[in-house]
């Protein structure tokens, strides 16, 4: 699944909605693909003269790519089938949409409950609880957004979003701004948060602002643990499948520690589902022979201050009470 998403992820166009489109140039007829950019303005890509050989290149294109998508499709019902999760089309949707509009490969990261879903269709199991949520959360690694992208290019999500044409609206903040979220007024299951880490940069009325974005980031306590080496997964649904960014499972796990100390005594159902989620990645760390790497994700984040070490120590305090046999496979001085 995630050979085939890449390869669809790679392809000229294929994530482009658009169409050829012949222009006559002086009494030449030339071939041009007409779509939308990344900043939602109409372009033109010239393919070359209206020739047999360019319609045979693009009748030959047409055809491969409705075959990827074909395939893509057929790829996504044998996952199914074999155990894999899927998304509700209408999440996938917008994960697509984000993704055609170059979000992912700006640098932004799938992150929530939609993130540990991934991993387990990506680590090969099927997890039985705390995997049911209505949000879609997303995270970005803050500055590195510069980077990641052309500096010609001004990517706005939210135009991205508008697009869809699924009623999403942007939630306004009191100072008028844009906020952080977008919801979906008569369908409670399609929200769409965006976050980002706090890291000193949060402003006067709370939130980050990404001109390159064309919104605004909620900031987010200790955000930046899961947005340091982060890999690449497929999410898909009955409609198709596509690439996305994602954290690195193990420092996911103990993010999700540290946010279990974070939490108020009143989100105490969100605070169950996080050591759910965490004890279920320890679990699949350890059988596969790959603790390290939740002890190194471990030491990382109790080294980096009072702060992360007091609701660290907290998390894995209460996930131990829970789950005493991750004590028994780790060792009280190894995690």
């Amino acid at each position: 699944m995630f050979d085939a998403a890449l390869a669809n992820d790679m392809a000229p166009f294929s994530l482009l909605t658009g169409a050829f489109h012949k222009r006559n140039v002086r009494g030449h007829e030339y071939i041009h693909f007409g779509y939308r950019d990344i900043d939602g303005t109409g372009r033109m890509a010239y393919v070359g003269p209206n020739s047999e050989r360019v319609q045979s290149l693009v009748a030959n294109y047409k055809a491969a790519l409705g075959g990827q998508k074909d395939l893509l499709k057929k790829r996504a019902a044998a996952s199914k089938a074999l155990g894999c999760t899927e998304m509700l089309d209408k999440h996938f949707r917008i994960v697509h949409k984000l993704s055609a509009y170059g979000f992912f490969k700006a640098g932004g990261v799938l992150i929530g409950t939609h993130a540990f879903t991934a991993f387990g269709n990506m680590l090969g199991v099927r997890w039985m609880s705390g995997d049911k949520t209505l949000d879609v959360d997303f995270a970005h690694a803050g500055k590195n957004i510069s980077i990641a992208l052309p500096a010609n290019i001004n990517m706005s999500v939210h135009d991205a979003i508008t697009s869809l044409e699924m009623g999403l609206l942007p939630v306004r903040e009191f100072s008028g701004t844009t906020g952080a979220q977008y919801r979906n007024p008569d369908d409670p299951e399609l929200r769409i948060d965006f976050l980002t880490s706090n890291a000193g940069r949060e402003s006067a009325d709370g939130v980050v602002q990404m001109e390159g974005l064309g919104l605004v980031l909620e900031p987010l306590k200790f955000m930046e643990f899961s947005l340091e080496g982060t890999t690449r997964g497929a999410v898909f649904s009955g409609s198709g499948a596509c690439v996305v960014n994602l954290p690195d499972p193990a420092r996911y796990a103990v993010h999700k520690l540290i946010v279990f100390g974070e939490r108020p005594i009143a989100q105490r159902a969100k605070s169950n589902k996080d050591l759910v989620q965490a004890a279920a990645l320890v679990e699949w760390h350890l059988a596969s022979g790959a603790s390290e790497r939740v002890t190194d994700a471990w030491h990382d984040a109790v080294g980096r201050g009072s702060g992360w070490k007091q609701r660290a120590e907290q998390g894995r305090t209460e996930l131990l009470a829970r789950y005493p046999h991750l004590m028994d496979a780790f060792g009280a001085n190894s995690f």
